[in-house]
């Protein structure tokens, strides 16, 4: 069943056209990523579904509401986090959390239980009684989040929802999200510039660039599709500036950068390119101390699926 079914959406600021006639279906029950650079788009297209504007044409069906026509009633189903700092200075953690339970008619129980879930939830219990402007920027954000699950909802739009979270709060709170698709069967709508974030958490994923779709995809069938380069990288024992001119002639070896010491190789074909690669050094008498070929990462592919989507509209 689709959660989000967009059709020839466009949405323009001035002589800016913010998204460009897009289409999109967001299967329910999973995390969808949504990714692309700065000014792709992405922010527009949050906005157009969760209601905050309306679009220049197309149509937007969101749980099944025509989000045109009936916005409210979409947004009594939604929860939404964007990347402004929300919060109320002077009140409590824990009192933010109530209040925002008692704004969407939850009843004092559940507002109560719900309220000391989700402080052990995300880590909150320590500092309940501080007032938000005592917290520090991390702290503001993780509260921001779980204020949202004060409330039921079908649909959770979360728009870089871990900045200024570290390492450890950053992966608690996409393994509380993974356990939240799988126990409730809701869904979300997720932006970040984190790649590995995306790669762990994600289901499918939409790149926007220019205000187009470039492609959706699983993050394994993206890396089947775009991934099948390998990244090669050697480390020599000493610095040695002449090397990529030695290793330039090698076929389908595609040198990314070198200071002389480390030096970084994309290639499709990558054992025939480090056996050649390898002859090499040796008839040069150039040590190794480190040499590694891994495969292409989700960050990497979107990099080049972005700029190949730039070189086609130049």
């Amino acid at each position: 069943m689709s959660c989000i079914e967009v059709h020839s959406l466009s949405k323009s600021y001035s002589s800016i056209l913010a998204v460009d006639t897009i289409d999109l279906s967001v299967e329910s029950g999973q995390v969808f990523g949504f990714l692309g650079p700065n000014g792709a788009g992405k922010s527009t297209v949050i906005k157009l579904l969760t209601t905050l504007i309306q679009p220049d044409s197309g149509q937007i069906s969101v749980l099944g509401v025509n989000a045109i026509k009936e916005p409210l009633k979409i947004r009594k189903k939604i929860g939404v986090v964007l990347q402004q700092p929300s919060y109320e200075p002077t009140l409590s953690v824990e009192k933010s959390l109530e209040k925002y339970g008692m704004m969407w008619n939850v009843d004092k129980k559940t507002r109560q239980i719900r309220t000391e879930e989700l402080l052990e939830s995300f880590e909150l219990t320590q500092i309940r009684k501080k007032k938000n402007e005592d917290l520090s920027i991390g702290q503001r954000r993780r509260v921001q989040v779980a204020r949202e699950f004060m409330h039921d909802m079908d649909l959770l739009f979360l728009d870089e929802p871990t900045v200024g979270l570290d390492p450890s709060a950053r992966r608690k709170l996409l393994d509380f999200l993974k356990n939240k698709v799988k126990d409730t069967g809701m869904t979300i709508f997720y932006t970040t510039h984190v790649l590995t974030e995306a790669e762990y958490l994600c289901d499918n994923i939409a790149i926007i660039n220019n205000g187009k779709i470039i492609t959706v995809d699983s993050p394994n069938e993206l890396k089947n599709r775009f991934g099948n380069e390998k990244t090669i990288k050697i480390h020599v024992s000493e610095q040695f500036i002449q090397l990529p001119n030695l290793l330039k002639d090698i076929p389908d070896c595609n040198i990314e950068k070198s200071d002389g010491i480390i030096i970084t190789i994309h290639s499709t074909n990558s054992e025939i390119v480090l056996m050649n690669i390898l002859k090499i050094l040796n008839q040069n008498n150039i040590p190794i101390s480190d040499l590694s070929a891994m495969p292409t990462n989700l960050e990497e592919i979107f990099l080049k699926v972005v700029s190949d989507s730039d070189a086609s509209n130049n």
